[in-house]
């Protein structure tokens, strides 16, 4: 049986997701991309509400290196003004590479601590 691209991604996020949960004060940083944008939100597991949300369609970029850049200062930014400084990462099954460690880099120097 062949198995595709995507059904091997979202093993991975399955086996992720497994381990990892957000709760009020340490909320789970999650990482989607497509081909048209890259989106970040801030999620609390427990209640299962989004706390923040972000994408380089917001941030007037593309969902290149330069524009996960700008999500993740943005992210951090609506993080701090939430009252957030700690955060779990989720990758969501994509290679932690290109555009998802940008993000994950300018959260960083954005003031977020993984």
């Amino acid at each position: 049986m062949l198995v595709t691209k995507i059904q091997q991604r979202l093993k991975r996020k399955r086996r992720i997701r497994a381990r990892v949960s957000g709760t009020a004060s340490r909320p789970r940083l999650s990482v989607y991309r497509s081909l048209r944008q890259v989106m970040a939100q801030l999620v609390d597991d427990h209640a299962g509400k989004t706390l923040a949300a972000a994408t380089t369609k917001e941030s007037k970029s593309k969902p290149n290196i330069a524009g996960g850049k700008k999500l993740g200062a943005l992210i951090a930014k609506k993080a701090k003004d939430a009252g957030i400084t700690s955060v779990v990462f989720d990758r969501n099954g994509y290679v932690y590479h290109g555009v998802v460690k940008a993000v994950a880099d300018a959260a960083r120097e954005g003031g977020l601590q993984f």
